[in-house]
């Protein structure tokens, strides 16, 4: 349910847009749904995780810029905005912290060596760097259509990419086994 949740904002998002063609709507239906998440949340868990803080915040910040100025290069920039902040968030833990925010994230879910954690932040944030650069690419490369579209359909993809390539990786060095992904599924 709570993964319906996160996704429920893009989705009516890129529906509303889909069939009004009007992005300032679709920007305030986006915002609403965000404090909807985070409304959940909080009613559901007492607290709103801080991935959701970030996001929440972006977009207020970055719908109401589009609202208030009525220029769309500010809801486009969001998603860049949103995955550079997770990739200097990775890098700053790593570096700056001496810790390791994906093992302080996932550490009681998987067992992994310190290097192993090591190459995954550094893989995941190149990754976040990466969906940012790509996000403007699209944006200012193609039509709004387009970016909306790929707002929805790519940032799932790549998220799904990284997923797929990081249990490649696990897999293949043997941090964990094949039966315990089937496990799970």
């Amino acid at each position: 349910m709570k993964q319906f949740v996160e996704f429920l904002p893009i989705a009516l998002f890129v529906c509303v847009y889909l069939y009004t063609k009007d992005i300032y709507i679709s920007t305030a239906v986006l915002m609403g749904g965000m404090c909807i998440q985070v409304g959940y949340e909080y009613g559901k868990f007492r607290a709103v995780n801080k991935q959701t803080q970030v996001i929440f915040w972006v977009v207020i910040i970055f719908g109401g810029a589009t609202l208030l100025f009525r220029n769309q290069v500010f809801i486009q920039w969001k998603p860049t905005i949103v995955n550079w902040l997770f990739c200097i968030a990775l890098l700053v833990s790593k570096f700056l912290a001496k810790d390791n925010l994906l093992k302080k994230l996932l550490g009681a879910q998987l067992s992994l060596p310190d290097h192993v954690w090591n190459t995954l932040a550094l893989g995941w944030s190149l990754g976040f760097f990466i969906a940012g650069a790509l996000n403007l690419v699209v944006a200012y490369g193609f039509s709004l259509d387009f970016w909306v579209s790929y707002k929805l359909v790519g940032g799932f993809a790549i998220t799904l990419l990284y997923i797929t390539i990081t249990m490649a990786y696990l897999v293949k060095g043997g941090y964990i086994k094949e039966e315990t992904i089937d496990q799970n599924q």
